[in-house]
């Protein structure tokens, strides 16, 4: 959970959106108008949308494998183009026509790699699922590059070059569908970064100066005393929420705690993915579980939070109260993750690397 997500804390936590066609009868047998030939002549010079293919080649225990060799073929196994995977095992093709392609990789000691034919439409961009190589049951030995650690370790600098406007941290999307996960001591960094960051301190004073221009808990008075209680308050909620949500309890679960971007599909497709993310999420398996990890964050969250809020606030009805709104405003946080932040979002990798369409 990102430092922008206590904007949505702000909502869960306040207690008081033909053609016209020219023609002209022709007599039989007549030639066909100049102008239609002009206008087919005119549409066929418009350059097509170019296509591209990549992915990220692993060796069989899942860690990325450098110096494979990634060929591009037509159907009928004929080579048009080669390249070589790199230090993060990816590879890429662009520039592409549309067309029916297939993908061969080879690498020494391991088994030749065919895939199935892929279907390129006019400006796709095609990211194909990992492809995890074989053993040859000759080879002797296999050079492999990167560790899970590694690939962790990866994951949290990516995240930390995420930022709206180059500003406002979005830390917990990822614009890569086929993301490995990040191991708990990284879901400790990259959480810990996330609430130490300036944008956090600035949030949370726009939330207490808000609060406090309401009379939101009046029992914490007025003045600069009242205006510290709140600040304290809602900086210990936004710390407790993001580290159990986003660390504590997705090492537990074994859960990644991030938003794994979309892209594709129609609206409704995209709207029912972003909400449903609140309730259901990615297992560092690779599965899709129950998210254990976002709701209980939250309602745990709510349950500490009786532990400094007014005596007048407290008890169960809060903790109900609060835990579904935080519920509710991560899926609401999470629409706005798939419609409006991608656009805004300075990033490591550049392009929509959304669900693949294999």
């Amino acid at each position: 959970m990102l430092a922008f997500s206590t904007f949505g804390y702000v909502i869960a936590h306040a207690q008081t959106p033909q053609d016209i066609v020219s023609s002209n009868v022709a007599l039989p047998n007549a030639p066909l108008p100049e102008q239609s030939t002009t206008a087919s002549a005119n549409n066929d010079s418009k350059p097509a949308a170019t296509a591209s293919i990549s992915g990220t080649i692993l060796d069989t225990n899942g860690a990325v494998l450098q110096g494979a060799t990634v060929t591009l073929l037509t159907p009928m196994a004929t080579p048009l183009k080669s390249v070589v995977s790199g230090a993060n095992g990816q590879f890429s093709f662009s520039g592409l026509s549309s067309g029916v392609y297939r993908i061969r990789v080879t690498a020494p000691g391991v088994r030749t790699y065919n895939s199935n034919q892929i279907h390129l439409q006019p400006g796709e961009v095609d990211f194909m699922r990992p492809v995890r190589l074989v053993i040859a049951v000759h080879a002797i030995d296999v050079t492999v590059i990167g560790s899970k650690e590694a690939l962790s370790i990866q994951q949290v600098k990516i995240a930390e070059q995420q930022r709206i406007g180059k500003v406002i941290p979005n830390f917990y999307t990822t614009y890569d569908w086929n993301a490995p996960p990040m191991l708990a001591r990284q879901k400790f960094q990259l959480g810990f970064r996330s609430v130490i960051d300036p944008m956090s301190f600035i949030a949370v004073a726009g939330i207490a100066g808000a609060e406090q221009y309401l009379n939101v808990f009046p029992e914490f008075g007025g003045g600069f005393e009242g205006y510290a209680k709140r600040y304290g308050a809602a900086y210990t909620t936004h710390f407790t929420a993001d580290m159990l949500s986003s660390a504590v309890y997705p090492s537990i679960f074994h859960q990644d705690p991030r938003y794994f971007y979309k892209g594709r599909g129609s609206f409704r497709s995209r709207a029912l993915y972003a909400v449903s993310c609140a309730f259901i999420t990615r297992g560092d398996n690779g599965h899709l579980e129950p998210n254990y990890s976002g709701i209980l964050g939250n309602f745990t969250a709510a349950a500490i939070s009786n532990l400094y809020y007014p005596d007048a606030e407290r008890g169960g009805s809060l903790v109900l109260f609060n835990g579904l709104a935080d519920t509710g405003a991560d899926a609401a946080l999470n629409l706005i993750r798939e419609f409006i932040l991608s656009s805004l979002t300075s990033r490591a990798t550049k392009g929509v690397s959304g669900e693949p369409g294999e």
